[in-house]
């Protein structure tokens, strides 16, 4: 599989298109024994009950996308899915997808707090991501675009000789367009081509946790 390595940059000076990673009804009853007129009497004596008020729920907020109008708005946070807790196979190549909806999260909020959490500081690709991210949502500005898709995510679950298990992720990632606080659209890139990466990864105190990805070669 063969990989190209996107060109990261900084806040205000954008070029790459896969800043990610590149890597990256009630029943009613009467008894007999009585006359109509009783009937009629102990009608009109009888308390009418007051119907029970039905409580309105709250309306849920609608998530909207972001879009050359403005940011996204009500953007669902990722779950950790049971099966990613586990130290399996299946337990680390579903962190592994999971970790990318939350760098799909982070493109759409600008917030990387989530993303941080599982991710080592040490892991320069995710690094120069996190900076572009949070410096496009910067000063009323956004990105649209940039979400991830990973088709293909594979592990043998073997600890290599650094401690790390690996997991070789396709990553397929849509164009961003990066937009001013003004609403002015500053530049749009391309689809960027699928890529390969892999992703080293440790389970530590009861979690999966992220030590680096890397683009695959050769």
């Amino acid at each position: 599989m063969t990989s190209r390595t996107p060109t990261f940059v900084r806040r205000r000076r954008i070029c790459a298109a896969m800043v990610a990673l590149s890597l990256f009804p009630v029943t009613a009853c009467t008894g007999g024994g009585t006359t109509p007129g009783a009937t009629a009497a102990s009608a009109s004596l009888s308390p009418t009950a007051s119907p029970t008020p039905t409580a309105t729920p709250s309306p849920t907020a609608s998530y909207k996308p972001a879009d050359a109008s403005g940011r996204a708005e009500n953007v669902p946070v990722p779950v950790l899915p049971d099966a990613a807790k586990a130290e399996t196979k299946e337990g680390l190549e579903a962190f592994a997808r999971y970790w990318f909806s939350q760098l799909n999260y982070a493109y759409e909020t600008g917030d990387v707090s989530r993303l941080s959490e599982v991710t080592s500081p040490a892991c320069r690709a995710c690094d120069r991501a996190k900076t572009v991210i949070t410096g496009w949502h910067e000063g009323g500005r956004w990105l649209v675009g940039g979400r991830t898709e990973t088709p293909s995510v594979s592990t043998t679950f073997k600890v290599a000789p650094d401690g790390n298990y690996q997991v070789a992720i396709q990553v397929s990632q849509v164009s961003i367009s990066y937009y001013n606080a003004d609403g002015t659209l500053h530049q749009a890139d391309k689809k960027p081509e699928d890529t390969g990466n892999l992703m080293l990864a440790v389970f530590r105190d009861g979690s999966w946790y992220v030590n680096n990805i890397q683009p695959i070669v050769g």
